[in-house]
């Protein structure tokens, strides 16, 4: 055969090769049709359960106290609120508000004060001891100071010491260590309620303080402790004195309840409380007609006859002395 027969030969092999990869390329479209696709989602995109919800957030919801939510948009209200109120030149209100809100959330999540235990009280009541330490139905135990509520406290002049602590979640102790009231102190005019070193309690007397012994005078309310205590030794002397008023910032007057006063020397005031009381046992110097008893003086005693006493006296003295005969010069 010539040449046309190769051809066609050639023909027909290019026609089966064509055949062939139409075939491949069928069998390779069917497989790809058999195989399942491949789901593609954006990572942005949430997953959610069978109940239509964020698994996520359901995730986080479940890990998270109660109230989390309500406190967080209290938080985003207040610091918007308080950005405007900083600039206007509220600052002092911004920050009461704060600290109101914040609490306010913390008490949300369950840090709320359920239980107060205050120790060591006798003066003060609870109400007064937790309004000192600045403690309110709105405080909350997260935010609690103790250190500050503690400064507060010792500033309060009833009360000499305090500790606070934070019991987790919900109880606060307080221990108190209280001053005594000792004495009424008066100066000017003004009278109040001192304790044993000196500090002024109250400004006032309430009824049941009229009682305590009282001191008169610049210093004497830093010196009082140390008199009462030598004056405790006198029981005769002591039971009468009505006030003690302190002179010049050196020395001690008596004032007894009949207005008798007695002027004490400014040392040995043992010997002067002893001669005093030897004095009224034996003569009822105390009962006699005069105002004061002069003890200044270390070698001698003077006392002061009332008006009517030296009135006595004195016609006493011009009866006893002796009359002016007739002729005397």
């Amino acid at each position: 055969m010539d040449g046309g027969g190769r051809l066609s030969r050639s023909v027909e092999q290019g026609h089966q090769s064509d055949l062939g990869k139409k075939a491949a390329r069928k069998k390779a479209s069917r497989s790809r049709a058999r195989a399942p696709e491949p789901v593609l989602r954006p990572a942005s995109l949430p997953v959610y359960d069978e109940h239509g919800r964020n698994s996520q957030i359901a995730t986080l919801e479940r890990l998270l106290p109660r109230g989390v939510g309500v406190a967080a948009v209290l938080l985003l209200m207040t610091g918007t609120v308080g950005l405007g109120l900083v600039k206007g030149g509220q600052a002092d209100n911004f920050f009461a508000a704060l600290s109101d809100t914040r609490n306010a959330a913390a008490n949300a999540v369950g840090f709320r004060i359920t239980n107060v235990s205050i120790s060591g009280r006798k003066q003060l009541t609870q109400d007064e001891v937790l309004a000192v330490g600045g403690v309110n139905g709105r405080s909350s135990l997260l935010f609690l100071n103790a250190s500050e509520v503690r400064d507060r406290l010792k500033a309060d002049p009833w009360i000499g010491d305090a500790t606070v602590q934070k019991l987790y979640p919900g109880k606060l102790q307080i221990d108190i260590t209280e001053r005594a009231p000792y004495a009424l102190w008066q100066r000017d005019g003004q009278v109040s309620v001192i304790s044993e070193d000196g500090t002024v309690l109250e400004p006032f007397v309430a009824s049941r303080f009229v009682m305590l012994p009282l001191v008169v005078g610049k210093g004497a309310e830093t010196r009082a402790k140390d008199f009462l205590q030598m004056l405790a030794f006198y029981p005769h002397v002591r039971s009468q004195v009505k006030a003690m008023v302190f002179v010049g910032e050196r020395r001690w007057n008596l004032r007894l309840t009949n207005g008798l006063d007695i002027r004490l020397p400014e040392t040995n005031l043992n010997g002067a409380l002893d001669m005093l009381t030897k004095l009224d046992r034996e003569n009822d110097l105390f009962s006699r007609d005069i105002t004061a008893i002069d003890m200044r003086l270390p070698d001698r005693l003077t006392v002061r006859l009332s008006e009517d006493a030296a009135k006595a006296r004195e016609e006493l003295l011009k009866a006893k002395a002796p009359k002016k005969k007739a002729g005397d010069a």
